[in-house]
């Protein structure tokens, strides 16, 4: 069967509220340079006071990653919960406006929209402090069957494993998706998410439920709990059919059986704001992933996408990225 999609993504949906901090209110408030910490309603609300100027973006992981995706003229979907009120709205509206197809019915009670407090310190790096909120509402009853089918990969990202719900979710999704076929990706999200789940997360790897793995240097070494890149990429090699690793300046790489191909970074003019880069890196791999391109022509495109975001304050593309990559001899 043909794809309607080249990609489903699947992840919690969150507005993003962005804000510029030194490297001491990190340390007044303890808080993990670099790190994402679940936080309660409560905890959000006190935060927010706290900070100063804000930015209100739509965001969460995957749905940043669908949102690239669309940009490269690639057919994307989401699945996300949120509430019927002020900031599910706004994403709702913001996901579709990018092209991606969004249908997941909104929560009528219970809980507020998610939101995620990014503290940016002036070395670009991000800090996030997130309250799940409505995304705890998602669950197996959310998956649409024919959206998965219909979606050459469904991706994940790992910060799911994290609401009891979704784990469930997620395992059904990989089901529907294998029985029709398809190719199912995982996301590590963050290294102190893999110390949270890592026995797990290899089980999903090493049981067959996931196809694909994107990580970063860190999280592969967490994963493996080891100091050694080269021993972390070898294992990798082992426990999965793709694995896709990002190395920030020093590029990406690709490990497929006994075979490892690598690409540079793209250079960045000036780097402002880290938040979204794997996420976007994701976007530009899975683009042309779906549409068979060559791992080296995916692995640029990812690149090209993750200097595009982390260029500017956002975790979203400001420009066409399928225009920019045809600037840059590629084509999706």
């Amino acid at each position: 069967m043909t794809a309607r999609f080249d990609a489903l993504c699947i992840g919690n949906a969150i507005v993003d509220i962005i804000s510029t901090a030194e490297d001491d209110f990190l340390l007044q408030q303890s808080l993990v340079k670099g790190s994402m910490r679940l936080i309660d309603e409560a905890e959000a609300e006190r935060l927010y006071g706290l900070l100063g100027a804000t930015q209100e973006i739509s965001g969460g992981s995957a749905g940043n990653t669908a949102a690239g995706i669309a940009s490269f003229g690639a057919k994307a979907a989401y699945f996300g919960k949120v509430r019927n009120d002020h900031l599910g709205g706004r994403f709702g509206h913001d996901i579709r406006a990018t092209g991606v197809h969004f249908a997941t019915p909104p929560a009528s009670d219970g809980p507020t929209t998610a939101r995620c407090m990014i503290l940016v310190t002036p070395d670009a790096e991000r800090t996030m402090n997130t309250y799940l909120g409505a995304c705890l509402g998602l669950g197996p009853k959310d998956m649409d069957p024919e959206v998965i089918k219909a979606s050459s990969v469904t991706y994940m990202e790992g910060y799911l494993w994290d609401p009891p719900a979704a784990k469930a979710a997620f395992r059904e999704a990989a089901k529907i998706a294998h029985s029709a076929g398809r190719k199912v990706a995982l996301t590590l999200s963050d290294s102190f998410c893999v110390d949270r789940w890592r026995s797990e997360f290899l089980d999903l790897m090493r049981s067959g439920t996931v196809d694909i793995v994107f990580a970063n240097t860190a999280e592969v070494k967490s994963l493996y709990e080891t100091s050694d890149f080269a021993s972390a990429l070898d294992q990798l090699r082992k426990d999965v059919d793709l694995g896709v690793v990002t190395r920030s300046e020093l590029g990406a790489v690709v490990v497929n059986g006994a075979s490892t191909i690598e690409a540079p970074a793209f250079p960045v003019p000036q780097l402002v704001d880290t938040t979204g880069a794997g996420d976007l890196f994701a976007a530009g791999f899975l683009a042309g992933y779906a549409r068979g391109h060559a791992h080296d022509v995916s692995l640029r495109l990812g690149a090209l996408a993750a200097a595009e975001v982390i260029s500017h304050v956002g975790a979203r593309p400001l420009v066409n990225l399928g225009q920019l990559a045809a600037q840059n001899g590629l084509v999706v």
